[in-house]
């Protein structure tokens, strides 16, 4: 009896320790247009922590999405999902996204301001340190969070997973103030040497602080379980890439800022 009442409540703090992540969708605007965010946070954690701006793939804000943001809850930040798109806008299909994905590819400067907007948002939240934000991006995204580093945001750092390195304004790389992580399949077609040697020299050029790491074998989506398992089809997940990025950036924000949380 003793050791069942012991299972027991092993259980039950064990369920109260997940129940501790909140979730909130986030209606905000920018540009008079509604965008539809979502925020995870742990309430068990006291005090004001750092904030990780998350950017979405090409899909837009998906279950992916919000999977990441509430593991980055797990690890004691609070995490905002930026919406780019806007509310109500989610690709169906690999049309519709490309579609989105390029219209705002296409038009760096109006890339920046949606992703400024998210960032302001996730800002006012209270659990959130100003003074210790960063920002991460998937594919799509990951193009994302390099952009808002070159507009000059004062935030600490920026992790980009298996994003687009290519820039319109090399230049712009001189307003840089966050340090930056690109975490890159070695293999990803989308992404050629090009533009990986353009990358490098554009940030080599500003003396910017940059980490890069290549994981071989690794194509396009490799930190996405839906992309399938093929490589050949140039998208897979790939889960030793995923695991190991995943450490990168934990490794990363434990450089750019203290994880614990501090008084508000």
């Amino acid at each position: 009896m003793k050791t069942l009442t012991m299972m027991l409540l092993g259980l039950l703090a064990t369920a109260g320790v997940e129940a501790t992540v909140q979730t909130e969708v986030v209606e905000y605007r920018d540009d008079d247009t509604v965008r539809e965010g979502f925020l995870a946070w742990d309430d068990a954690v006291e005090g004001v922590r750092p904030g990780v701006l998350v950017v979405h793939d090409w899909m837009g804000i998906s279950g992916e999405t919000r999977r990441r943001c509430e593991m980055l809850a797990k690890l004691g930040y609070v995490a905002f999902a930026a919406d780019i798109y806007g509310k109500g806008v989610r690709p169906s299909s690999a049309s519709e996204a490309g579609a989105q994905a390029g219209k705002y590819k296409g038009d760096r400067a109006l890339y920046r301001r949606r992703l400024a907007a998210g960032l302001a948002r996730m800002t006012e939240d209270p659990h959130v340190d100003r003074s210790r934000r960063a920002a991460i991006g998937y594919c799509f995204g990951g193009t994302g969070v390099l952009e808002l580093a070159r507009s000059g945001a004062d935030i600490q750092g920026v992790v980009s997973f298996h994003g687009g390195l290519d820039s319109l304004h090399p230049e712009d790389a001189q307003k840089i103030l966050a340090k930056v992580l690109v975490l890159h399949g070695a293999d990803d077609p989308p992404v050629p040497e090009a533009d990986v040697r353009d990358f490098q020299a554009e940030l080599r050029a500003a003396d910017i602080e940059c980490q890069m790491v290549s994981y071989g074998g690794a194509v396009h989506a490799v930190t996405k379980p839906g992309a399938g398992n093929d490589p050949s089809r140039g998208a897979a997940y790939d889960a030793r890439a995923d695991a190991r990025s995943w450490r990168a950036m934990q490794d990363f924000f434990g450089e750019i800022f203290t994880t614990g949380p501090r008084e508000p």
